[in-house]
């Protein structure tokens, strides 16, 4: 292939594209993105270097370009922020390093099965799309174009109770039910509809978002919207995507999944009482499996264990839940420690690549979802967008299984990584 160029996309500019990119430019030169070392290329690639389709990509980051090009300020800033500094925004891909791998030679590695078992479910692959709301706001498709590419890859998905889409048009595009993402609000009457639509839509596992108790700063995010002078209120009633976090009344009112509910009273999407009495509330509320999404310690898993909840993901909303400065990966351990065996526990935050997923795998985690890399490849290409980002991954995780000699899931164990520590 010496000598060979791929092809490339150059699309026409106009002014206001220019003023946005302009003001984008000036947002990264101030940011502390530019302090990340090991910070993928593709970010700041020219326009004149994006891939022209998603079969061109040689790794995910290359979505993210063309996904920065293609958004408006305020949307790439959505789905960009961390909170505060974004110090566990970048501590999520840090924290990769921590750990190598173990590598193993010799070993018949022609026929790989990396199948995963989720109550009773069998899936081709571990990697699931993880909850992201309003994806309208990234493609026109939206949640429709990511559920037609889990149908087409053969993915499990998780939709966001802010889905710019209806969990029952989902379910319809995806094949079979996905799993339902809760904020549960601080309106129980509302908090049970929502339960009991899930339900009767299908789905068979309900996933308990617990870690925005406390609110998050996003200030990257907040930076973007001031950027972008586009008029926004056709879309966005109270103001750019985002900034009606402050009147959450607001923004649940024109969210599908609360189409019809008295959303009146609605005042928060995570109440700060919630306990594990709000848990066990729930749990006889549905017959559906509950997980918790939020979970970074060793104490936490241990209770959710002990107050009966089916499984955890160890999550900090990819940075944006609260600054912790600790990346999932770095928690993960614990967390599985904690679980001691007992329940699933899945992992969220910062995967990008194939052996970031096998690192997760060898250190506990039951399957990995991912959230950012297919609002990328939505963003730049749609549905097609999406399939190639997946694909990509279970090529590299594929890789990686062959070159470690693990050919199947349960060969990945704590006997392929080693810790460095700090």
């Amino acid at each position: 292939m010496h000598g060979m160029k791929r092809s490339r996309m150059r699309a026409p500019r106009t002014m206001q594209d220019d003023a946005s990119r302009r003001r984008f430019l000036q947002f990264l030169a101030a940011s502390s993105l530019l302090l990340t070392p090991g910070l993928p290329p593709s970010l700041f690639a020219q326009d004149d270097e994006l891939i022209a389709s998603p079969d061109l990509a040689l790794n995910v980051f290359d979505f993210e370009a063309v996904a920065r090009r293609r958004l408006p300020p305020a949307h790439f800033g959505y789905i960009a922020t961390g909170v505060d500094d974004d110090v566990t925004l970048r501590a999520n891909r840090k924290g990769f390093g921590r750990y190598q791998l173990r590598v193993r030679r010799l070993i018949d590695v022609r026929a790989i099965d990396m199948s995963v078992a989720l109550f009773g479910t069998i899936w081709d692959s571990p990697i699931v799309i993880a909850p992201v709301g309003s994806q309208k706001a990234f493609h026109p498709d939206g949640e429709i174009a990511t559920a037609r590419a889990a149908r087409s890859r053969k993915h499990l998905q998780i939709l966001s109770t802010l889905a710019s889409t209806g969990v029952e048009e989902v379910i319809a595009a995806r094949g079979e039910p996905v799993w339902y993402q809760l904020y549960p609000t601080d309106q129980w009457p509302v908090t049970r509809a929502l339960v009991k639509r899930a339900e009767t839509a299908g789905c068979a596992v309900l996933v308990l978002t617990v870690d925005l108790q406390g609110g998050s700063n996003r200030e990257t995010q907040t930076r973007q919207q001031r950027r972008d002078s586009r008029q926004c209120s056709a879309c966005h009633p109270t103001g750019p995507l985002g900034s009606s976090l402050d009147n959450i009344n607001a923004l649940v009112a024109r969210k599908p999944m609360f189409t019809g509910l008295e959303v009146s009273e609605v005042r928060s999407l995570q109440p700060l009482g919630m306990n594990w009495d709000f848990v066990k509330r729930l749990r006889d509320a549905t017959t559906m499996k509950i997980i918790l999404k939020g979970i970074v310690a060793r104490d936490d898993a241990a209770l959710a264990v002990k107050h009966g909840v089916d499984g955890v993901i160890v999550s900090n909303h990819g940075g944006r839940g609260e600054e912790s400065g600790r990346g999932t990966i770095e928690s993960l351990a614990e967390a599985v420690e904690g679980a001691a065996g007992r329940i699933p526990v899945l992992v969220d935050g910062g995967f990008r690549r194939g052996t970031d997923i096998f690192k997760a795998l060898a250190l506990g985690a039951r399957a990995v979802c991912i959230g950012r890399p297919y609002l990328w490849g939505l963003a730049a290409f749609g549905q097609p967008g999406v399939e190639a980002v997946l694909a990509i991954l279970r090529r590299e995780l594929t890789t990686i299984m062959r070159q470690a000699g693990t050919v199947k899931l349960s060969e990945i164990s704590r006997q392929v990584v080693v810790d460095r520590g700090r």
